[in-house]
């Protein structure tokens, strides 16, 4: 009877491959739905981080302090890591070799506890050792950059691949419920239009279902992404405060307050950087 249409006697009429299409899309469904709020969660703990992060950095009194604060305010850990990284590579840069274990501890701590083996940070550095304080500040904080960036992005390409293919998926269980019903019609002696439309009707339900999985998938990349950008612009400019600052001693000026004395005397802060 047409009373009896529905997503149950649509279930209960279809076979395997319509069983696997509607499972499918349910599966897709609910891993999209767990990666959009786990990624806005995740999205809100940027927001709040990436102002207060960098301010709590520049407003210490010494370089030790500056790491303490922004490892506070820092929630997410990404902005925090790039100041550590590139502190780390300009301490490797400005140990020299040949220094006796005390002075060189004295150094270390005056830099902020450098973690390098009493022979030198040079002997550390290997293949390393010719680079420029420059050029090995800005590597340091590019490669924390592109690693932060890939986790940022970590999961993105799933929900862009669900966006794209579950409207074709459910297409597909679509087609295929309309012929499974159009089979099951062969045989008749009076085919009617209520006899057909009742379960092309049901196959439609499955182009509806790739649509309610693809639309939210598409939206919450589109909003994602959005923010990832606008997190990563804010890191690229941390890193280019942070790399002036660690190589000519240069410190980002502060809106409506004094400078910071973290920036007044960066050579000992860092260990001599200059």
């Amino acid at each position: 009877m047409q009373s009896d249409l529905g997503l149950v006697h649509f279930w209960q009429q279809g076979d395997l491959v319509t069983h696997s299409v509607a499972i499918l899309l349910m599966l897709l469904s609910i891993v999209s739905w767990s990666l959009t709020v786990t990624r806005f969660f995740q999205q809100l703990r940027f927001n709040r981080t990436m102002e207060q992060a960098p301010q709590a950095f520049w407003l210490a009194r010494a370089l030790p302090e500056a790491i303490s604060a922004i490892e506070t305010a820092d929630r997410t850990g990404v902005f925090a890591g790039l100041a550590r990284e590139g502190i780390r590579a300009a301490q490797v840069h400005n140990c020299p070799a040949g220094l006796n274990l005390d002075a060189s501890r004295r150094r270390n701590e005056a830099c902020g506890n450098c973690d390098q083996p009493a022979g030198g940070c040079h002997a550390a550095r290997g293949l390393g050792a010719g680079i420029s304080l420059n050029e090995g500040v800005t590597r340091a904080l590019r490669n924390h950059i592109l690693h932060a960036q890939a986790g940022m992005e970590s999961g993105l390409t799933f929900l862009a691949s669900v966006g794209a293919t579950a409207p074709f998926i459910g297409l597909f269980g679509t087609v295929w419920g309309i012929y499974h019903a159009l089979v099951g019609l062969t045989g008749a002696q009076h085919v009617v239009l209520d006899k057909v439309a009742g379960p092309v009707g049901e196959a439609l339900i499955m182009t509806a279902a790739g649509l309610f999985v693809a639309i939210p998938a598409v939206l919450a990349y589109n909003a994602l992404t959005r923010g990832n950008r606008l997190v990563l612009a804010q890191l690229d400019g941390f890193a280019h405060d942070i790399h002036a600052f660690l190589t000519t001693g240069a410190c980002r000026p502060l809106e409506g307050g004094p400078s910071p004395a973290v920036a007044t005397n960066p050579a000992a802060a860092t260990g001599g950087v200059v």
